[in-house]
């Protein structure tokens, strides 16, 4: 889920990108790459045609040769920023020595896929076959495949590759790896300079080190949202101690990343309040996600009565929104963190950070370490997403949909049941 946004403080703006508000990581360029820095996953240009060009021409510098077509695939695709889907016929890559080929069953739909479609962040390379939140079933192996075995459930998220050699990637964070290369819409340096196709498809194949294990017994449609939803919300309360039982967590709005926020924070033993502008939420919140309070974030009385009581607080939400009074609501030195993605800039003054010496931060997914723990910890206490499962002919009309927040609370695809599979 790649997430741009500018905050606005009262001493000079700031542009941050997926690295993450704050981040805490400086993250070389991919060594082996030398000085073709060009090449590397810039989410942000808006030159993203050029971009491809010039990531097959570095391929072949560096010794990268074009791979031959591999298996036929059939996916849904956008060809133009109107966003409108229809079938579409390619091929995947090869399989490898070290990949695996997965048969998608389910593929959840996240606002990363609608802004993509629609070329919000000027980003799409069309045709673009959306989805990372991809579950199925692996179905052949490449010969130095060891972690997977044939008719295992595995998941693909956000991305499927990376550089390998800088310090993100050697700490576990492939997700801030300047190198890392999107499941869909990314540049894929290794294979070609080939553009990635995502979930809304078939088949996939993917390098078995970007591949994750999902636990026997978890319901497979609910657990194809955590690929994505999930780690983005777990991987930032473990990074920042927001998982200890009896600390206090804020959750900010009450939609696909949000309900799952509810629930890890309750499964790691929180306090959990959520904050919403919609009052008709409360009993959602309260009596079939568990939580603890719920503060109507434009009623100035709840607000002031919930003053300096929080340890930290996840801001989930997609849209434009006031953020100011929600450091209100944190104690000293608390920990405000970004997960969602709004296309206008935030205004934030640094009075509402400086005296309580109050954090802020972003986060982009997770890394393939975290995203294995997240499952793990998912399977162990029956965590998985509220989803409404579609057939791919109704995608178009769910993606509408989902642009006005008429979904509870994440649409997830039946791949298999709507195209079969050629893996």
């Amino acid at each position: 889920m790649s997430h741009h946004f500018q905050l606005r403080s009262s001493v000079l703006p700031l542009r941050f990108f997926p690295g993450g508000l704050g981040a805490r990581l400086s993250c070389n360029e991919p060594k082996h790459l030398g000085n073709s820095s060009s090449v590397g996953v810039a989410v942000a240009s808006p030159a993203r045609t050029m971009q491809r060009h010039q990531a097959k021409a570095t391929a072949k510098e560096v010794g990268v040769q074009e791979t031959a077509q591999g298996s036929a695939a059939l996916g849904w695709a956008a060809r133009d920023a109107s966003g409108v889907l229809s079938p579409f016929d390619f091929s995947r890559r090869a399989q490898k020595d070290d990949d695996v080929t997965i048969k998608v069953l389910y593929c959840g739909i996240c606002h990363t896929d609608l802004y993509t479609i629609k070329n919000e962040w000027g980003t799409a390379m069309y045709p673009v076959v959306p989805g990372h939140e991809i579950l199925g079933v692996v179905t052949s192996l490449g010969s130095g495949v060891t972690k997977f075995k044939a008719g295992e459930t595995v998941g693909v998220g956000y991305f499927l590759g990376s550089c390998r050699s800088c310090e993100c990637c050697g700490n576990g964070y492939e997700n801030y790896c300047s190198g890392m290369v999107l499941t869909s819409n990314g540049i894929d340096r290794e294979h070609g300079g080939e553009v990635t196709q995502g979930g809304f498809s078939d088949v996939i194949v993917a390098n078995q080190d970007y591949v994750v294990r999902v636990p026997d017994g978890l319901p497979l449609a609910g657990a194809a949202p955590l690929l994505c939803a999930g780690v983005t919300v777990y991987s930032p309360m473990m990074r920042f101690g927001l998982n200890a039982p009896g600390k206090h967590l804020g959750v900010v709005g009450l939609g696909g990343l949000g309900h799952v926020a509810v629930k890890f924070g309750k499964a790691f033993g929180m306090k959990i309040t959520v904050i919403s502008t919609s009052p008709g939420k409360r009993e959602e919140a309260l009596e079939r996600l568990g939580a603890d309070e719920f503060l109507v974030s434009r009623d100035p009385e709840q607000m002031q009565a919930a003053f300096g009581t929080m340890d930290g607080i996840l801001d989930t939400v997609s849209a434009w929104h006031p953020i100011s009074p929600l450091f209100a609501l944190m104690k000293p030195m608390g920990q405000m963190v970004f997960v969602g993605g709004p296309t206008k800039p935030l205004e934030l003054p640094a009075y509402a950070i400086v005296p309580g010496g109050k954090g802020i931060a972003g986060n982009c997914v997770g890394g393939i370490r975290d995203c294995q723990a997240m499952l793990e910890f998912a399977g162990k206490h029956g965590i998985t997403a509220v989803v409404e499962v579609i057939k791919m002919d109704y995608v178009n009309t769910a993606l509408e949909r989902l642009e006005k927040n008429d979904v509870r609370y994440r649409f997830v695809i039946d791949v298999a049941g709507s195209l079969g599979s050629t893996a």
